[in-house]
């Protein structure tokens, strides 16, 4: 994981390269901030555990509410799949598991750090799961999200998933990974609609 973010990038006129990874690691948010994704393949470090400190347990009981469960939580996300952070200022303020990481339909979260909220970041990072789950060949993208938070299911169906199935707390979402989303999350940063 990078250390470091440099603040006077501007990637806006990119066209990519065959190196490139599925979706530009480089983002700036609607505050202006410079922001760095990319895939988290460490041990859980302080800079995560620090992140979810912040974040508040949904009505999904998740992220767990004891430090001791939600480390356990986190060891179990980041060594059965596979997982993408935003970071900024050197600072990790958003995260994505996806689990398992061998099934060609897993499931996924996503957490923003309540700072950083409202800044474009969550989007960002659900469009990088998107381009990396394609690159990965998985054939669909599952989650289940609170019926509280319709801020989130209006962004997950802005992206292209779709409701399958509801109860009284949740509902579950899922994305077929085929054209044109796939094609639309991997383009380079001048090629996009923004």
């Amino acid at each position: 994981m990078a250390s470091n973010v440099c603040s006077g990038w501007d990637n806006s006129d990119c066209e990519g390269t065959e190196h490139c990874p599925p979706r530009c690691p480089r983002y700036i948010d609607d505050a202006g901030d410079p922001v760095l994704i990319e895939l988290y393949d460490v041990p859980v470090d302080e800079s995560l555990l620090a992140m979810y400190d912040a974040v508040e347990t949904t009505t999904m009981a998740l992220p767990p509410d004891d430090p001791a469960e939600r480390k356990r939580w986190l060891r179990r996300l980041t060594s059965e799949g596979w997982n993408l952070v935003a970071t900024c200022n050197d600072e990790i303020v958003g995260h994505v598991a996806v689990v398992p990481a061998d099934a060609s339909e897993p499931e996924f979260v996503i957490f923003v750090h309540p700072q950083y909220q409202n800044r474009g970041i969550g989007t960002e990072l659900l469009e990088h799961v998107v381009a990396h789950a394609d690159h990965r060949e998985h054939d669909e993208l599952q989650l289940n999200v609170s019926r509280d938070r319709p801020r989130a299911i209006a962004v997950y169906e802005k992206v292209g998933f779709n409701v399958t199935s509801t109860n009284v707390i949740d509902l579950e979402m899922a994305l077929p990974l085929e054209e044109p989303i796939v094609t639309a999350v991997q383009q380079p940063p001048a090629d996009r609609d923004r």
